[in-house]
């Protein structure tokens, strides 16, 4: 008999800057809630806005920042990964193991040389 482990993990997501306001909430519900479909657990949501990206990705050089933290089987967050890879409108994502979920984010935009 396997036992069916669960963790807390934080993802960042960046979506397209392009999306209007509308279309970003729905982009985003369809992060959440496939989350929501796969047994996880919304913990805590931060909304970063609208930053600029390090580098261009696929011509888009804008995007708007989203951290959360969720409760999730461990055996979901590879399917959670193939659903984020057909996401046309997530420009990138990233998801790790926490120990615990930060209730405030200090993220300032990096400072480049002029």
């Amino acid at each position: 008999m396997t036992k069916n482990r669960s963790g807390l993990y934080e993802g960042m997501y960046i979506l397209s800057a392009t999306l209007s306001d509308d279309s970003r909430k729905k982009a985003f519900e369809k992060i959440t809630d496939g989350i929501a479909q796969k047994g996880g657990n919304i913990r805590k949501t931060h909304e970063l806005g609208r930053r600029k990206l390090a580098y261009e990705i696929d011509g888009k050089r804008e995007g708007y920042y989203y951290v959360l933290y969720f409760d999730a089987p461990t055996s979901a967050i590879g399917e959670l990964w193939k659903e984020y890879h057909l996401h046309e409108d997530l420009i990138r994502f990233m998801n790790m193991r926490v120990e615990n979920v930060l209730e405030s984010l200090d993220f300032k935009p990096l400072k480049t040389q002029v």
